[in-house]
């Protein structure tokens, strides 16, 4: 499965900015694995961007944790179940930046 989400929020920054996209992996096997960056739904506060911090597989869940101090992450909610991650992050498109109108000696 595959998914495009955009960022909305500081959580994770500098890595990932407001504004930028990020292309979701999962697949049939697929595990997370500390210190990657995972998608997932939180019931309380919606689709969540966060890095995996620790996994407790007997008891089938992780913690996730933002790089912001004051994210809202596992130490709000706690463990999340596996099962809610939507996936990994494969891939960032950084969202454009802002310049400048070009100045050209055409007329617009």
């Amino acid at each position: 499965m595959l998914k495009i989400l955009k960022v909305s929020g500081f959580s994770l920054e500098p890595d990932f900015q407001d504004g930028d996209y990020v292309l979701i992996a999962r697949w049939p096997g697929w595990g997370p694995r500390v210190g990657q960056v995972v998608a997932l739904h939180q019931p309380a506060y919606g689709t969540l961007l966060k890095r995996v911090w620790s996994l407790d597989p007997a008891a089938g869940t992780v913690e996730v944790r933002g790089q912001h101090p004051h994210s809202v992450d596992s130490r709000t909610f706690g463990p999340v179940p596996i099962g809610s991650l939507m996936g990994r992050v494969i891939w960032k498109i950084s969202k454009p930046a802002a310049h400048p109108p070009l100045k050209g000696k055409g007329k617009d």
